[in-house]
């Protein structure tokens, strides 16, 4: 157990393991592992392996997982830019609509323009340039602008 002895001649140099049931639960894990060269495993050998809890095995492929979005929709886009208009604190839920117009129906002026686009872009994550943000007037526009951005077209 050449393995063993290097952990004990660490715990003993740095004394990690003060107690003698530290020592002993060291020993019934060496022991129940088997530890040998990596070499001298076979793979039947290292699939009778069993690694208690906790314990992460090293023969375990390590994927990373990316964070991603759900796949938008046009309805999704939809649904979550009426969402942000209507929370709007200046916007009257009951005259929105797609085919508002912010500044003709809804009676907003060009701050509250301006604002409902930062807010737009607060949900999306993605800032709109002023020469694109002057041409969304309605929530229909700003529905095919984060379409195309988003390269949705169904």
């Amino acid at each position: 157990m050449a393995s063993l002895a290097g952990v004990r001649l660490f715990t003993r140099n740095t004394g990690a393991f003060k107690t003698v049931a530290d020592r002993l639960s060291l020993q019934r894990t060496v022991t129940t592992f088997r530890l040998r060269p990596r070499s001298l495993h076979t793979a039947q050998q290292c699939r009778s392996l069993r690694w208690p809890e906790g314990l992460v095995d090293p023969r375990v492929k390590q994927v990373r997982h990316y964070s991603h979005d759900a796949p938008l929709t046009l309805q999704l886009i939809s649904e979550r830019v009426l969402l942000v208009l209507k929370l709007y604190d200046k916007i009257d839920p009951a005259k929105l609509t797609v085919e508002s117009h912010f500044i003709n129906d809804l009676g907003l002026d060009s701050l509250d323009h301006v604002e409902v686009i930062m807010a737009i872009e607060d949900e999306f994550g993605f800032e709109i340039p002023d020469m694109d943000a002057e041409k969304l007037l309605r929530p229909k526009d700003i529905v095919r602008y984060v379409a195309d951005k988003e390269d949705v077209y169904k």
